[in-house]
């Protein structure tokens, strides 16, 4: 029982933790609750949920949508750092949390592009696959850097340009927010950025062919997809043509967001906690 006298409402909590910004959902006795708020690091959570989510106690569960974080011993170091945070802690990929909101548990593909891209897919046995998501320096490709970047070099006269942002601490975002210039330019017939748009579709497009190929996953093939360079509908367009041109999928919208999916998560991790067994009273004497 709380303090009020009321039973205790558990409290879950999913976080989608990106490089700009932090999206909190907490799901309580049926009630959402959002939170969006720049991005903070790990041990800064334990500090932010319990005020701005209600209450001041601690979440009962909590799960974080991390980038970077694939492998078991990934998992923990992140668990470690959260620790105090939440009665039940667990950490995944914010891809993986991608992929639960938009499909659920059904098999199919995930094509995320913003800054940077990945495909994620699983098959109906749960194994499974990625390609891309090596960062600005190896690949990402058909992501807003990569578009940035190619624009950078099909343009002589923004050479200098191209040095200066080289030398900034911030040069990968502001490579990526060169994205909807190219795109605009595209749109209005530009040839340069048309090739470099179409270009980037295709790499997408093989990214999830790479995938599905590996996961075996039968025709027709559910894709979604997931970041802010595939939230412009023009572009996803030409990623799903070319596509097409190599296997027949069914796009769908995403269900829900990482921030819901991962919630969600823990809030199942606290319907499948077993009951305490409460003490059976000694028989009197």
């Amino acid at each position: 029982m709380c303090q009020s006298g009321q039973p205790h409402s558990p409290l879950a909590v999913g976080v989608d933790l990106g490089g700009t910004w932090m999206r909190v959902v907490g799901l309580r006795a049926g009630r959402i609750v959002r939170r969006v708020r720049a991005a903070t690091g790990l041990p800064q959570l334990s500090k932010f949920l319990p005020t701005h989510l209600g209450g001041r106690a601690r979440p009962d569960s909590l799960v974080v949508a991390a980038r970077g974080v694939w492998t078991d011993r990934e998992r923990r170091a992140a668990r470690r750092r959260l620790r105090g945070a939440a009665a039940r802690v667990a950490v995944i990929s914010d891809v993986e949390a991608a992929l639960l909101g938009a499909l659920g548990e059904r098999p199919g593909v995930l094509v995320l592009a913003g800054t940077g891209s990945i495909v994620l897919g699983r098959d109906a046995r749960g194994r499974l696959a990625r390609a891309g998501g090596l960062g600005p320096l190896r690949g990402d490709e058909g992501s807003a850097v990569w578009l940035g970047r190619a624009w950078l070099r099909a343009t002589p006269a923004r050479a200098r340009t191209a040095r200066e942002l080289a030398r900034r601490p911030d040069a990968i975002a502001r490579v990526a927010a060169l994205a909807p210039t190219v795109l605009a330019r595209a749109r209005r017939g530009d040839r340069r950025a048309r090739v470099i748009v179409a270009a980037g579709q295709a790499q997408l497009a093989a990214l999830a062919a790479d995938v599905i190929r590996r996961l075996r996953l039968r025709p027709p093939v559910l894709v979604s997809w997931a970041g802010g360079l595939l939230a412009d509908a023009t572009y996803r367009a030409g990623v799903r043509r070319a596509l097409a041109c190599r296997v027949r999928c069914r796009w769908q919208p995403p269900a829900a967001d990482p921030a819901l999916a991962a919630a969600r998560l823990a809030l199942r991790a606290l319907q499948a906690r077993p009951a305490k067994r409460r003490r059976s009273p000694r028989p009197s004497r």
